[in-house]
């Protein structure tokens, strides 16, 4: 059997997305590895600054294997990517100042916690991305 080079675009995608859904795995896990280590496995702060250089490091890899992915994204796709991130990004800065001047002006009366920030970020980017592939279909 032949490969065409339509075959080895379509493969070297189904690595790229492989790839990049291991190194976000990884990344997740040492995230909640550094999160409760210290409250569940050790009382040990060498240990936590460990944990917490691990998950940078995991982090940078995974940054690395989403720029892999959408660098072998074809054209469209690509777009309908940077639209996404960039709508998340302008939601994620503006929202996220607006929330910590609410709490440091004491107009709220609950600390702006990042994790609320995150999960604003993470919906607002499945949302744009959704709504580019209906557009662009």
């Amino acid at each position: 059997m032949t490969t065409t080079p339509n075959n080895n675009w379509a493969e070297e995608m189904k690595r790229n997305t492989l790839h990049l859904a291991y190194w976000t795995f990884a990344w997740t896990a040492s995230m909640a590895l550094a999160t409760f280590g210290p409250l569940m496995i050790w009382d040990n702060q060498t240990a936590t600054i460990g944990g917490v250089i691990l998950n940078f490091a995991l982090g940078v890899g995974m940054i690395m294997a989403n720029k892999r992915h959408i660098n072998g994204l074809d054209e469209m796709q690509k777009k309908i990517q940077l639209e996404a991130m960039a709508i998340s990004l302008g939601v994620g800065i503006v929202t996220g100042l607006s929330y910590s001047l609410l709490d440091v002006t004491n107009v709220i009366a609950v600390d702006a916690e990042i994790s609320h920030l995150v999960i604003l970020i993470g919906l607002t980017y499945a949302v744009a991305i959704l709504i580019g592939r209906i557009r662009y279909k």
